[in-house]
């Protein structure tokens, strides 16, 4: 399978590993400061990582599966399933100070159109994603991934990997999705506290 390179994020701040095939977005169009954007164009997948401020309201137990909602519907999707949902876990090595991190995870699978493409355009996608809580720090970091199952013959992204059901990764020798945001979540390291500036307690 293909080699996980370290990537470094927000200026090395942040640093987790995943393909070199995932390009860096912010290279062709500009990505609010607050996120990280990464695609691989060739399969019209792609990878986000994102800093908020931390929702309080929203409980640890099943934050990821609020997190994956608030996006389906900020996304217009539909036909939104959950279909996997992790239970709360002590992130190791991300503790601030006494207060430790903790983390859920959720997977959806949701049809969703690009841009402003219409509902005629829209394509069936997997969406994977984690809410790392940093609770030192009143921070949700949030790592989406998205795969596309189905491209729909309307969609813009017909044209760059075609309409249809997707070819699975292995089957090209590239790593599956759902392993590559396994990974980045595995290896998601903070090397600089001070990216989180007056937040920190």
């Amino acid at each position: 399978m293909e080699p996980f390179p370290q990537r470094q994020l927000f200026g090395g701040a942040i640093s987790t590993t995943f393909p070199l095939r995932f390009e860096d977005v912010s290279n062709v169009r500009e990505v609010p400061d607050h996120q990280e954007v990464f695609v691989d164009p060739a399969r019209d997948e792609s990878l986000i990582i994102e800093l908020l401020e931390m929702k309080h309201d929203v409980p640890d137990d099943g934050s990821a599966t609020w997190f994956l909602q608030d996006l389906a519907s900020e996304q217009g999707a539909e036909g939104n399933i959950v279909t996997e949902q992790s239970a709360v876990f002590e992130a190791q090595g991300l503790g601030y100070g006494n207060s430790p991190s903790v983390i859920t995870t959720a997977a959806a699978q949701m049809a969703i159109s690009k841009g402003r493409q219409g509902r005629e355009a829209q394509n069936l996608v997997k969406v994977y994603l984690a809410n790392l809580r940093l609770k030192g720090v009143q921070t949700d970091v949030l790592i989406t991934a998205y795969e596309p199952v189905f491209i729909s013959p309307s969609s813009e992204s017909a044209r760059s990997v075609g309409a249809g059901l997707t070819v699975p990764a292995a089957d090209t020798g590239r790593t599956p999705m759902a392993d590559v945001f396994k990974q980045v979540v595995a290896t998601f390291r903070i090397n600089d506290w001070n990216l989180f500036g007056a937040a920190a307690v």
